[in-house]
């Protein structure tokens, strides 16, 4: 048998190359070879392990194979290749090596009870091989998925404080995180993020509780990548999550304008409410957006009236109007071609005072 290892390492990689796909390239030329020194060692080991009859944790002829197997783990990892990949080979591999190492013990005459052994032996064996290599595959997603987040919290963070475009770029890419064309932001009830998870796309960020604070009540915010436009509607509708408040589309650069909309919204909805879209509530958003200075502004405005009665108030309230000086006739035509820009809508109280609000803050100059 130690004389027939190199050729039974060498029929081992050939039979999972023609089982394995994913594994045609990676075992081809140079790194064919060095996988068949590989094996090579792993089927070394195994037989001194035999040979000795020795713990395999506690012998150190078979601690390289072992090692050898965590790093293999490793780098299957760290080539995107899952476990799944991995053990298939495994399996092959162990099919493969027992086929040939049994029809070499038949040929020298070994009886059938001590060929039963040694197959519980070559199993046990690559059973030990395939976990300590889930193992180094476990682990070394562990590391660099926390690497990954680490960079990606970092990258939320430079968002929200109006990073350069060149120290965003740069966080993005060790985070292993391509930039979509817009983000949303998303506020959840606290605990209930994993309810909308699994359809959302994976390179959804979410921005550490330190920068969203202090909240009306307790939410995570999420970054949606590519909701905008017309997913929109289809990305409002597939949220089932009571209180979720979803905020605008904006560039990825320029998420943090999402953030604050949606931080500012959540005083429209509660934790059982539907789901809210802060594009169908921009006239209150507007309107509380400084409750105080609104009041203040009333007040001042109003303050030369004050001394009388209100319904005289109220009077001339209505009558200021007048000040504008603008011909009756003139008053006539504007509104008509108004009725025939917004229609019946002209009517609605809500049409109304959203064009009051929006009109009210506006600078001549917006209108050409």
């Amino acid at each position: 048998m130690w004389g027939s290892l190199p050729s039974v390492a060498e029929k081992t990689v050939a039979a999972v190359v023609a089982e394995v796909p994913s594994y045609a390239d990676a075992f081809s030329g140079r790194m064919g070879r060095t996988i068949e020194a590989a094996v090579e060692q792993a089927l070394a080991g195994f037989l001194r392990l035999t040979a000795e009859g020795a713990d395999p944790d506690s012998s150190p002829g078979i601690k390289p194979a072992l090692d050898g197997a965590y790093v293999l783990g490793q780098g299957e990892a760290r080539q995107g290749r899952s476990t799944d990949v991995l053990l298939a080979a495994y399996r092959v591999g162990a099919r493969t090596a027992w086929r040939e190492l049994s029809a070499l013990a038949v040929s020298h005459g070994v009886p059938g009870e001590t060929l039963g052994v040694f197959a519980e032996l070559v199993f046990a064996y690559i059973d030990r091989l395939s976990a300590l290599s889930v193992a180094g595959h476990a682990d070394e997603l562990a590391k660099t998925g926390l690497a990954r987040q680490r960079q990606r919290e970092k990258l939320v963070r430079q968002l929200l404080a109006g990073a350069s475009i060149e120290d965003l770029e740069t966080t993005a890419e060790r985070a292993v995180w391509t930039p979509p064309l817009t983000l949303t932001a998303i506020a959840v009830n606290r605990g209930h993020e994993g309810s909308i998870a699994a359809t959302l796309d994976p390179r959804t960020l979410e921005a550490p509780e330190d920068t969203v604070e202090p909240l009306p009540r307790p939410v995570t915010v999420l970054l949606v990548p590519d909701v905008g436009g017309g997913a929109r509607s289809a990305f409002v509708d597939s949220i089932g999550t009571s209180g979720t408040v979803v905020g605008p589309a904006r560039p990825w650069v320029s998420v943090g304008a999402s953030v604050r909309r949606v931080l500012r919204a959540l005083e429209l909805s509660n934790q059982s409410d539907p789901p809210l879209d802060t594009d169908d509530h921009l006239a209150d958003l507007v309107v509380r957006a400084d409750r105080e200075a609104l009041a203040d502004l009333r007040e001042r405005v109003l303050a030369p009236m004050q001394h009388l009665r209100p319904r005289t108030q109220d009077k001339l309230v209505e009558t200021i109007a007048d000040a504008l000086f603008v011909h009756p006739q003139t008053v006539r035509y504007r509104l008509g071609q108004l009725q025939e820009l917004y229609g019946d809508s002209l009517r609605e109280p809500n049409t109304i005072m959203e064009m009051t609000i929006a009109l009210a803050t506006a600078d001549p100059s917006d209108f050409g």
